[in-house]
C-alpha cells in the first residue's frame, strides 16, 4: 500500500507541475485579459443574476432549477473537507504562504470558471427534469469531439463521486471518531452505514430533490461555519496583523518553520485551492447548465461568484482559524487534525461535537453535489436506466467503503485524477473560449440598453452545435416575456 500510494504522489506531482499549473497559470490569464477582467468588473452583476426569476414552462411551474439552487449544488460540492482538512494540509506543507497562493488561483480562476459555466449553459440539452450539461456536452456540440466528451466523463465520474466522495466520507468518519477519543473501532462502520443511507434517500429522488436538500444545507452549514471562525479570530483578535503579514511575506520565499520551498508552497496552495473551489476543472458548469436562466453569462457569472464564496469566505476563516490560533507550524498535525486542535484550543473539547456536526454538514452536502456531477456525465455516455441505477448502487457502497479507508491514498489518488481532469477541461475551453467571449459582449450590449439579458440561437447564427435557446418563448417562458425587446 505504501509503495502505491509512493507511485500515485510521485507522478500526481509531476503532472501537476509541468502541465497543469502553466496551463492553468496562461489560460487563467488570457482569460482575465480578453474578458476585460470579467470576474471583478462584473461582480454587482453576479449578486444581481444570483436571484433572477425562474423562467416557467406552459403549465407555469419552473422549467428546471433556479439560478440560487444551480448555485448551491455547486458550492455543495466546492464547499466540502477541502475548506477545513485541505486548508490544514496546505498550511502544514506550504506553510502561510501557501494561502496566498490559493487566494491568487482563485482570482485567475474565477476567468476560468466564468468561460466553463458560460459555455456549460450554451451546449446544455433538456431532459426530463430541466436541463444538464456540462464539459462533455460542450466538447460534444461545440468541438464535435464525442470521443473527448466520454473521456472527461469517465474521469469525472471516477474523481467526483468514487474518489472524492469516499474522501469526503472518510473525513466525516475520522472527526467522528476523534470526538469520542479514537479509540472505538466501529465506529467507522457505524458512520459508513448512516451516511450510506442518507445518501441513498436523497441521491434515488432526482436532481429537484438534490437541489432542496443543497439549498437548505448549503447556506446554514456556511453561516454556522462562518460564525464559529469569527468568533475563534475576535478572540484572538491581536494576531491578526501578524497572520496576514505571515501568509504575505512566506508567499514568495523559503518557511525555515515548515521547511516549504517556494515550488512546495506555490504548488500545494494551488492544489489545495482548486481541490476546493474547482475553478477550470470542469465540475461547476455540471451544476450550472441546470439552472432555467434567460441568457448563458448569467450562470458563468453566478459561478465565478461560487469560486469566490468558496476560497474567500470558507477556505479563509480555516486559514484564519489554523493561524491565529497555532503560530508555531513545527510539529503540527495535518488536515482535519490541524484545524480541529485549533478550534478546540479555543472553544474547548465540547467545540469536538460542534465540528462533527459542521464537517457531517459540509461532507455530505458535497457527496450530494459530487453524486449529482456523476449522473449527469452518466446520462451522457448512456440513457440506460439500468446503467443509472447501477451507478446509484456503487455510489452509496463507496460512501461506505471510504468511512473505512486510508485517507493518504485517496488524497493522493484524488489530487491524480483531478489533474488528468482538469487537464481536459482546460484544452476544451481553450478552444472554445471564443463563443464565451461572443455571449459576454451579447449580454453587455444588452445590458447597456437597459435589458435584462435574452438569448437565443439567432443571436449568433455563426455559432454551431447550440441544442436549446431556440426562441425568446422557450427562453423566457409565456409567464415572464419581456416588455421590450429591440
Amino acid at each position: 500500500m505504501d509503495a502505491l500510494n509512493e507511485f500515485v504522489l510521485t507522478n500526481g506531482d509531476r503532472l501537476w507541475t509541468w502541465i497543469i499549473l502553466p496551463l492553468l497559470a496562461v489560460l487563467g490569464i488570457y482569460f482575465t485579459v480578453r474578458s476585460g477582467v470579467v470576474q471583478f468588473r462584473m461582480i454587482p452583476e453576479m449578486f444581481r443574476t444570483l436571484t433572477n426569476k425562474t423562467p416557467r414552462d406552459e403549465n407555469g411551474e419552473p422549467q428546471s432549477v433556479s439560478a440560487f439552487q444551480a448555485f448551491t449544488i455547486s458550492a455543495a460540492s466546492r464547499v466540502g473537507v477541502g475548506n477545513i482538512a485541505g486548508v490544514g494540509t496546505a498550511i502544514a506543507i506550504g506553510g502561510p504562504g501557501a494561502i496566498f497562493w490559493m487566494w491568487t488561483m482563485a482570482f485567475i480562476g474565477g476567468a476560468s470558471s466564468f468561460i466553463e459555466s458560460t459555455l456549460g449553459q450554451a451546449y446544455k440539452v433538456r431532459d426530463k427534469d430541466g436541463f444538464r450539461g456540462g464539459p462533455a456536452y460542450y466538447m460534444q456540440h461545440g468541438l464535435k469531439a464525442r470521443w473527448m466528451g466520454i473521456l472527461f466523463a469517465v474521469i469525472l465520474i471516477i474523481c467526483f463521486p468514487f474518489a472524492f466522495s469516499s474522501l469526503q466520507a472518510n473525513t466525516i468518519s475520522a472527526t467522528v471518531s476523534s470526538s469520542f477519543g479514537g479509540e472505538i473501532s466501529w465506529i467507522p462502520w457505524v458512520v459508513g452505514a448512516v451516511l450510506a443511507v442518507l445518501t441513498g434517500l436523497v441521491i434515488f429522488g432526482g436532481v429537484r430533490r438534490i437541489a432542496s436538500v443543497t439549498q437548505a444545507v448549503v447556506p446554514a452549514m456556511a453561516l454556522l461555519y462562518l460564525l464559529v471562525g469569527l468568533v475563534i479570530v475576535g478572540m484572538n483578535i491581536e494576531q491578526l496583523p501578524v497572520v496576514f503579514a505571515s501568509i504575505y511575506t512566506q508567499a514568495f520565499g523559503f518557511n525555515e518553520v515548515v521547511g516549504a520551498a517556494l515550488g512546495t508552497i506555490i504548488m500545494t496552495g494551488v492544489k489545495r485551492g482548486m481541490f476546493s473551489n474547482e475553478a477550470g476543472l470542469g465540475s461547476a458548469p455540471n451544476a450550472g447548465a441546470t439552472a432555467a436562466v434567460t441568457h448563458p453569462v448569467k450562470q458563468g457569472l453566478v459561478q465565478t461568484l461560487g469560486v469566490y464564496f468558496d476560497t474567500f469566505l470558507v477556505c479563509s476563516i480555516t486559514a484564519f482559524i489554523i493561524l491565529v490560533s497555532t503560530p508555531d507550524l513545527a510539529g503540527a498535525g495535518r488536515g482535519i487534525e490541524l484545524t480541529q486542535g485549533a478550534i478546540v484550543s479555543n472553544l474547548g473539547s465540547w467545540s469536538n461535537v460542534l465540528l462533527s456536526v459542521i464537517i457531517f454538514l459540509l461532507a455530505f452536502s458535497s457527496i450530494i453535489g459530487n453524486y449529482y456531477y456523476g449522473e449527469s456525465n452518466i446520462e451522457f455516455i448512456t440513457t440506460s436506466r439500468k446503467a443509472l441505477t447501477t451507478y446509484r448502487t456503487l455510489v452509496v457502497v463507496v460512501i461506505f467503503a471510504g468511512s473505512i479507508a486510508s485517507a493518504d491514498l485517496i488524497w493522493n489518488t484524488a489530487d491524480g485524477i483531478m489533474g488528468l481532469m482538469a487537464l481536459v477541461n482546460l484544452v476544451a475551453i481553450g478552444l472554445l473560449s471564443g463563443v464565451a467571449f461572443k455571449l459576454l459582449r451579447d449580454y453587455s450590449q444588452q445590458r447597456k440598453a437597459g435589458l435584462d439579458p435574452v438569448f437565443t440561437r439567432a443571436r449568433l447564427p455563426e455559432v454551431t452545435g447550440i441544442q436549446c435557446w431556440e426562441d425568446e418563448l422557450s427562453v423566457t417562458g409565456p409567464i415572464d416575456l419581456p416588455v421590450k425587446r429591440r
